[in-house]
């Protein structure tokens, strides 16, 4: 049976919209040096690769932490602030500061305008298990809807967080598509609920294959997904 045309596309952030490893390499360099000048015992004992082995087995002991990594950062922080004795009156300066540097992405030389074309198409929204703020970042004016997984509790690929999303944006899952770049946060995700899954693969990869992961559609950028949302609409 052929699908009914989409009404709603949602996405997911990092990795999706933009490239997220170089910035939260950037990120966390910058933070160390905001933490070494206010609080030099900590980034004296903790290297960035220390705090971020800190954080993986906290996260280990804290699973439900997933859903919200700032307060998995926060709390990693908290404790090493502890540990070394350095003033905790700097964590929430520390926390915002990486908040900046975490934000200060660079989109994908597709997404700008075809992002903005889409928009004139379908609803759009987004379901993220990151911590990018939209509005600081300048697309918030896009989307309808943007639920993520620090303030829903859960986190992909649960399906409650596909589920509240659709629910929000007031559209039955089926008449929902979800593109991401993570075969099993993203398009199983989506797939376990009903929505059609987009995979974005900018690299060419068979990583799919080898998953035994089948997306709806695979795409190598964004001009091949407005290609495809104009089939889907009959354009």
């Amino acid at each position: 049976m052929t699908p009914r045309p989409p009404q709603a596309l949602l996405f997911d952030l990092d990795d999706t919209l933009w490239p997220i490893g170089p910035v939260i390499a950037a990120a966390e360099t910058g933070w160390h040096a905001w933490l070494a000048e206010r609080a030099p015992a900590v980034t004296g004992k903790y290297s960035v690769e220390a705090l971020r082995a800190l954080r993986l087995a906290l996260l280990e002991k804290q699973p439900e932490l997933t859903a919200d990594l700032y307060r998995l950062r926060r709390v990693a922080l908290e404790a090493v602030f502890a540990e070394t004795g350095a003033d905790s009156a700097h964590i929430d300066g520390a926390m915002a500061h990486f908040n900046v540097l975490r934000n200060a992405v660079t989109l994908f030389d597709d997404v700008a305008p075809v992002l903005a074309e889409l928009g004139g198409m379908l609803r759009l929204g987004v379901i993220t298990n990151g911590n990018a703020d939209l509005e600081v970042i300048g697309l918030h004016h896009h989307f309808e809807v943007a639920l993520a997984s620090a303030r829903f509790g859960r986190a992909k690929p649960d399906p409650s967080i596909f589920l509240a999303a659709c629910e929000a944006m007031g559209v039955a899952p089926a008449d929902a598509v979800y593109v991401g770049d993570d075969l099993r946060l993203d398009v199983r995700g989506a797939q376990a609920v009903g929505m059609r899954a987009v995979w974005m693969n900018r690299t060419g990869s068979r990583a799919h294959v080898d998953a035994g992961i089948a997306p709806d559609v695979i795409c190598a950028d964004f001009h091949e997904l407005l290609a495809w949302v104009r089939r889907q609409l009959g354009d």
